[in-house]
């Protein structure tokens, strides 16, 4: 049985031996050491090695989770692997579940075709752009879609462009002359064919996506299905999806049966009809769309990103076929996998209660404040009080800044993001930008480094 040392400060001591105990019986045997350090998030690599002297009597140490430094130096100084635990106390049972069954992210076998809605009235470069955003994003195929009645005079130009730049390339449109332009130009795939335009596949070497004459109309679909299946010609074939409230539930069921009837065939889903067309968070529609394209084994989805309340469509459906293809690898329900999807709200948004923020409030002994977050609002505390509130205008009266612009500045960031994070049901950590997920572009964070000021203990 591993002994595992936990380093930690004054303040999380208490929580942390509480939640330690609770867990028990744990298969490891552990210590709690607190380092003379009163704030845990504070510790550093550089601290543990002046405060913790060696050798060490366990087989791993787990530092709190924002610990700043290059671990790997401490674990060759005392001889004992060195690891991160989760951000919060709170969160080391799960943390101690996950470690044993990591999840791979980087696997999936559904394809992301992005259409740029409005290529005809795009030049190249903005084509080119248009491209690099969706790549950037998750597409793996970049379809130009043509518009009706619309010239596309450089088409054949756009393809040669997108292809040249090492992109796979479609063509979507509802036009056999621009098809054919398209394929001859190289186009990957040609988006759409029915049963009566089946020669423009014989004209080019494109691989077609198939659709039924009229999406109800599974028998031409079939024909089609079964006419380049003979031929041995790749293709996919879609059902259509269709938009709420035109049908959508018929939809799924048409490509459930598809599925019955071809367990072996590449299929298609176009998603962009519910995702732009729903005036709802996209992360959730993605994460069922993209769950049911795991289930039905869909080989390439179609999604765009006009809309703005789409404008992360794109990022999501990444992260969904991700998810969902390890739950369906691993048998379960798609739960503790990933938090990207979860945008607006958290499976775990307040993990201390008012009583244990309260006791935290009174081993305070200096004038810094601290900012926490539970079901009955938001607490401001340190050595002068303890304050509790909804609204950070209430608050901040209380907190006499009047004379100290930098710091009034910065409560006020915190104060917003802690109300936010109340009304919500977000996770709430000082000095950290809320989490969003996927719906929004972060940095990667490198720990083993020293962090920069913030913005508001700059010397101007």
């Amino acid at each position: 049985m591993d002994h595992i040392l936990f380093l930690t400060g004054r303040l999380a001591e208490p929580s942390l031996l509480r939640v330690l105990n609770g867990m028990a019986p744990t298969p490891f045997s552990w210590e709690v050491r607190e380092i003379g350090l009163q704030v845990a998030a504070l510790m550093t690599a550089d601290l543990i090695q002046r405060r913790v002297p060696a050798p060490l009597a366990a087989q791993r140490v787990i530092v709190p989770g924002r610990c700043r430094g290059d671990l790997d130096t401490l674990s060759t100084h005392y001889g004992v692997p060195f690891e991160r635990g989760p951000e919060e106390v709170k969160d080391l049972p799960q943390y101690f579940g996950h470690k044993a069954k990591p999840f791979d992210l980087s696997r999936y076998d559904t394809e992301i075709f992005a259409e740029i809605v409005d290529a005809p009235r795009l030049d190249l470069d903005g084509i080119a752009a248009r491209a690099r955003e969706y790549r950037s994003q998750g597409a793996d195929v970049i379809d130009i879609g043509c518009l009706p009645d619309t010239p596309f005079p450089h088409l054949e130009d756009a393809v040669r462009r997108l292809k040249a730049e090492g992109y796979r390339v479609s063509v979507d449109s509802m036009r056999n002359d621009e098809l054919l332009r398209g394929g001859h130009a190289g186009a990957d795939y040609l988006m759409s064919l029915n049963v009566d335009s089946l020669w423009i596949a014989d004209e080019v070497p494109s691989t077609p996506i198939l659709v039924a004459r009229e999406p109800g109309d599974a028998a031409s679909l079939d024909a089609a299905i079964d006419a380049l299946s003979a031929r041995g010609r790749a293709f996919l074939a879609d059902p259509i999806l269709d938009p709420i409230p035109f049908g959508l539930a018929a939809s799924i069921a048409r490509y459930v049966r598809l599925r019955e009837r071809y367990p072996g065939i590449a299929i298609m889903m176009g998603i962009g009809n519910v995702t732009e067309l729903t005036e709802a968070d996209t992360s959730g529609i993605n994460a069922v769309l993209l769950g049911m394209a795991a289930e039905l084994h869909v080989s390439a989805v179609l999604t765009t990103s006009v809309s703005q309340h789409a404008r992360r469509a794109l990022r999501e459906a990444d992260v969904a076929r991700r998810v969902m293809h390890a739950a369906r690898d691993a048998q379960v329900l798609p739960k503790g996998i990933s938090t990207e999807l979860a945008t607006v709200h958290a499976k775990r948004p307040f993990p201390y209660s008012a009583d244990e923020i309260d006791e935290f409030a009174r081993a305070v002994r200096d004038p810094n404040f601290r900012v926490q977050v539970s079901t009955d609002g938001i607490h401001v505390y340190n050595r002068d009080g303890h304050r509790l509130g909804d609204d950070p205008f209430a608050l901040y009266p209380q907190l006499n800044l009047e004379t100290d612009g930098g710091h009034a500045f910065y409560m006020g960031v915190q104060l917003a993001r802690a109300e936010i994070a109340w009304r919500l049901g977000k996770r709430f950590d000082q000095d950290q930008p809320l989490d969003w997920g996927c719906a929004v572009d972060r940095p990667e964070e490198d720990l083993s480094t020293w962090r920069a000021p913030g913005e508001t203990m700059k010397k101007r």
